[in-house]
């Protein structure tokens, strides 16, 4: 068992199910010997509570320590996060119709607040005013109503939003991420890097004595 290495490459954010978390759940782990590989997973590193939060910061050198202390002569290199949140999710939580009534209100929100805003862009710079006075400059008469101008920006305007979010109903157009999906992600980076040092300054965290 002596001179064996084992790697560790911890996630920053991990959503467990269960209300014990092991390695498993947090890090994914590597090693030659498979017998020191399933140990190092299979070894708990924290056990939610009832009452407790249901998040928690764990420091990875706890883990390090942890799995050093139950293989004896093995060698843990870290190759992923120093700390990870983990937060227990209830599933069960999240399904029947409160769920739904909640997207369907959030789909609302998205769709009208968007329209609204579109709107008082839109009359804020006068845009009637400006199609009216291409339309005079370029045919020599004034418009009679709503011309080509009008119904071409409005056509544009959607093709502009579709390709800008990259979907058409349910398909993604290329396989790239949306801008709302890396905004996501950059912002639950942001939280995680929040919660972990909050945790440490607090003294919350699970870590080496």
């Amino acid at each position: 068992m002596a001179n064996t290495v084992l790697y560790l490459k911890a996630e920053q954010n991990a959503e467990v199910m269960e209300a014990q978390v092991r390695v498993k759940d947090i890090a994914s782990v590597y090693c030659l010997d498979k017998n020191i590989c399933a140990r190092a997973k299979s070894l708990r590193i924290h056990q939610f509570h009832e009452k407790e939060q249901k998040r928690q910061v764990v420091s990875i050198l706890k883990v390090i320590e942890l799995i050093e202390k139950e293989c004896p002569g093995t060698s843990v290199q870290s190759v992923g996060e120093n700390a990870t949140v983990i937060e227990l999710v209830n599933v069960d939580k999240h399904k029947g119709l409160i769920q739904w009534l909640k997207t369907a209100f959030v789909a609302a929100i998205s769709f009208f607040g968007t329209g609204f805003t579109i709107m008082a862009f839109h009359n804020d710079i006068s845009i009637n005013k400006i199609f009216s006075k291409i339309y005079e400059i370029v045919m020599g008469y004034p418009s009679d109503g709503y011309s080509i101008l009008e119904v071409s920006y409005s056509v544009g305007l959607a093709v502009g939003i579709i390709l800008f979010f990259n979907h058409v109903g349910g398909r993604r157009l290329t396989k790239d991420p949306t801008p709302i999906e890396v905004e996501m992600r950059t912002y639950e980076t942001d939280v995680n890097k929040a919660l972990i040092e909050t945790a440490d300054r607090e003294g919350k965290s699970i870590d080496v004595s």
